[in-house]
């Protein structure tokens, strides 16, 4: 994974502020990855690419992903705090396998973001849900007519294959004591640090280059000591 510098970041975001979550997230990857042609990061499985996005979040804003989520029954706002080195540990053994889903007889793959991207295209949520399951199956010669609970099983079964698919928290409300399921959506999720971290870039390169009259790449080749000496003196 390459160093991304305070201007591969700026670039980053800038390229990635119109796109398609899935598209950023695919983005990303790109930036961290050059030596890799990007449309094979549509192919990864989904739990690769969130493993990849969380370790490039543990090298970019450190290891503890903090976030909160608003209690449904009362509105109380709770945090978490998960650390994503520890996280990407524990699944690391079955992401790193190529994994094929056995059910009835019937043989699927991991879903990757290619097929989601397509499965978002079919007008009804039931109707995208079976669609993935087919565009997975890989012995789809003959056609099954599948019940509801069927698919729900096969979804299930992938996402014990593929635990950092979709990530999902228990969190309890200090307020009300309700319990919830929380989803991490993980591209969203470090595009706001992303974007945060851009924006605060942005802050730092006007505040020093009006005092200065530096250009921006000027104020970007600084260290991020070095910025803040300068922007204690702007502001002093």
């Amino acid at each position: 994974m390459s160093a991304l510098s305070s201007s591969d970041l700026l670039d980053l975001w800038e390229r990635g502020s119109g796109l398609h979550p899935l598209d950023r997230g695919l983005l990303a990857l790109s930036v961290a990855f050059p030596e890799v042609p990007r449309e094979s990061f549509a192919d990864w499985t989904l739990g690769r690419r969130n493993q990849v996005l969380i370790e490039l979040h543990c090298s970019l804003f450190g290891a503890p992903l903090e976030g909160w989520a608003v209690c449904t029954r009362c509105g109380e706002k709770m945090e978490f705090e998960i650390n994503g080195r520890a996280l990407v540990n524990e699944t690391a053994v079955a992401i790193s396998r190529e994994q094929t889903i056995l059910f009835k007889d019937q043989f699927f793959r991991l879903p990757t973001s290619r097929d989601l991207a397509e499965a978002m295209q079919q007008k009804e949520s039931e109707g995208a849900a079976l669609w993935l399951m087919e565009q997975c199956r890989t012995n789809a010669a003959e056609a099954i007519c599948w019940t509801e609970d069927e698919v729900d099983r096969v979804g299930e079964k992938m996402a014990e294959a593929d635990p950092l698919a979709e990530l999902r928290i228990t969190l309890d409300c200090p307020a009300c004591g309700n319990v919830s399921n929380e989803t991490i959506e993980i591209i969203s999720f470090i595009w706001s640090k992303i974007e945060a971290r851009a924006k605060r870039l942005a802050w730092e390169v006007h505040e020093i280059a009006s005092a200065y009259g530096w250009t921006e790449s000027d104020v970007l080749s600084l260290s991020p000591a070095r910025r803040a000496l300068y922007l204690d003196m702007v502001q002093a």
